[in-house]
């Protein structure tokens, strides 16, 4: 059985997480105590499962939550994952406060104090996580997206998302590779492509007409043609490339798109996401 159990910062996400996960055919169950995970995995179990739990839960504790998951790892019929939910406290804040809900560390206290002294409880989680999301640029689906393209699959292959952003916005937070295309030339001082996006196609032959773009998009495939093998080889199931620019609507988008395009095209699963296309 896959068995995936999520967990991380009051506000990052967990439901959503736990509502795609369902959608995906898991059996979702929220916020139960820790001493009864190992009973929803015993042998008579069938199907997938996935578990929510975090600091709501009656006996929850970082070392309580290790010890209890460390069995669920080396058991050899349970396909276990557990994924933890992060983002910027200042996100955070912002969504407790526009939600008006209160956070459950916080009684007389502000906010952002519930929030850090929930990050201290969780850090020894955080770092035994098997995958980890930060949802601070993410809007609900976004996050149902990512989700789905990580568990949706029943083969195992090298999940990717391919993102474009704008540098000025800042380096994705769940990132592991970074490509800056910033020195290609910018269709956004063109005036009639000024408007447009690296969606639109005569974009897209602008771009191409720079002498280092042949070069780079090659010498780019061949970096990567070798290496994303390499990444499933290592246990990882899920990778985000992140292509910017400088304002994260032209030269980034295009070559997400067209990356995207040729390694879905060469077996891989493909999402793309444009951060800051919309801004």
């Amino acid at each position: 059985m896959k068995l995936v159990l999520v967990t991380g910062m009051s506000g990052a996400g967990k439901s959503v997480a736990l509502k795609a996960l369902e959608d995906c055919g898991f059996e979702a169950i929220d916020n139960i105590p820790l001493a009864f995970l190992p009973a929803l995995t015993n042998p008579q179990t069938t199907g997938n499962l996935v578990v929510g739990s975090d600091i709501r839960s009656r006996d929850f504790s970082a070392d309580h939550f290790i010890e209890t998951i460390t069995p669920l790892r080396l058991n050899p019929d349970i396909e276990f994952t557990m994924l933890f939910l992060d983002s910027d406290d200042e996100i955070l804040r912002r969504r407790y406060t526009e939600t008006r809900r209160r956070h459950p560390l916080t009684l007389d206290r502000p906010v952002l104090d519930g929030i850090q002294h929930e990050r201290q409880l969780l850090q020894k989680i955080r770092d035994a996580a098997d995958k980890v999301i930060d949802t601070s640029d993410y809007q609900a689906a976004d996050l149902r997206t990512i989700i789905t393209s990580h568990f949706a699959s029943t083969e195992r292959r090298l999940s990717l998302v391919l993102t474009s952003f704008s540098f000025r916005r800042g380096v994705p937070r769940d990132a592991d590779m970074v490509f800056d295309v910033r020195f290609l030339k910018n269709p956004h001082y063109d005036p009639e492509l000024k408007m447009q996006t690296g969606m639109d196609e005569a974009v897209g032959k602008y771009i191409e007409t720079d002498s280092g773009f042949s070069d780079f998009y090659t010498k780019l495939n061949e970096l990567l043609q070798p290496l994303l093998p390499r990444f499933l080889e290592e246990g990882k199931n899920y990778l985000t490339i992140a292509i910017g620019c400088t304002g994260g609507r032209h030269r980034s988008v295009y070559m997400v798109q067209k990356l995207g395009g040729f390694l879905e095209s060469v077996g891989y699963k493909v999402t793309l996401r444009h951060r800051d296309l919309e801004l």
